[in-house]
């Protein structure tokens, strides 16, 4: 049994609300345990410069993600990062832009840009996970806010995704890390994968001694369980907002 009575295999309290906001297409304020992030998508008629085409009709969209953590989310105070991000900030944004673009069909967005900006309003361990799996619904509303204006015969959304950590805490492997465990961990990774079980990016680190491929594995199985939580938890969420997909989910 852990430190909060959960076992091994177990999440944490996931809470999800939809709509948080009026002023974004998509938003979600997502809770596990005390970690909570508001994520918000946005869609914007326009690509980055690198990207722009000059035939519209071959544009391909993209999407990108910032995230930031508040000021009040931990203790002590987390200085503002008005200037520059730091490389925390910085590492963990990519991972979300990464992460997210798995999910989309550009050429089917066509030449728009969605943001999904992640923003930490307290944080207990699993901020860059929790962050992917409401990211992932907040695109998901962003994307039907637009669906008149989308091709009716291509998808956007191909695939869902979602992200949890797992780990090595006084020698045994663990679903869903909050910071008390984290902090403890022998061994730390976080694991992004769609809701068929494809991995989209393992991240581990031995923070003391080497791990065993035995613990690797066990470590992914624990991985592939809390993603299709997740994905339950996701479907649930967006109920008849879920996009189809041609592949079935796991869950």
């Amino acid at each position: 049994m852990r430190h909060d009575q959960r076992q091994p295999n177990e999440l944490r309290t996931i809470r999800v609300q939809r709509h948080f906001i009026g002023a974004a297409p998509g938003s979600v304020l997502i809770s596990a345990g005390r970690t909570t992030v508001l994520c918000t998508a946005s869609i914007e008629n326009a690509l980055p410069k690198w990207k722009a085409s000059n035939d519209p009709s071959t544009a391909s969209g993209w999407l990108t993600a910032e995230y930031s953590m508040l000021p009040g989310s931990t203790s002590p105070r987390k200085r503002r990062e008005r200037e520059k991000l730091d490389g925390r900030s910085s590492e963990i944004q990519r991972l979300i832009g990464r992460s997210l673009r798995a999910a989309i069909n550009f050429a089917a967005l066509g030449a728009r840009t969605i943001t999904i900006d992640c923003d930490v309003l307290e944080a207990d361990g699993g901020t860059r996970t929790l962050s992917i799996t409401g990211g992932f619904i907040a695109l998901c509303d962003a994307v039907a806010s637009i669906r008149g204006d989308l091709p009716a015969d291509l998808k956007v959304i191909e695939r869902s995704i979602a992200a949890v950590s797992v780990g090595i805490v006084d020698g045994s492997p663990v679903l869903d890390l909050d910071y008390q465990e984290d902090s403890t961990a022998e061994v730390d990774l976080n694991v992004v994968m769609s809701g068929t079980g494809s991995f989209i990016e393992v991240q581990g680190t031995a923070e003391g001694k080497p791990f065993s491929r035995e613990f690797l594995d066990k470590q992914l199985d624990l991985a592939a369980l809390g993603i299709e939580q997740l994905t339950r938890l996701q479907r649930e969420a967006l109920g008849p907002d879920w996009p189809s997909f041609d592949s079935p989910v796991i869950c």
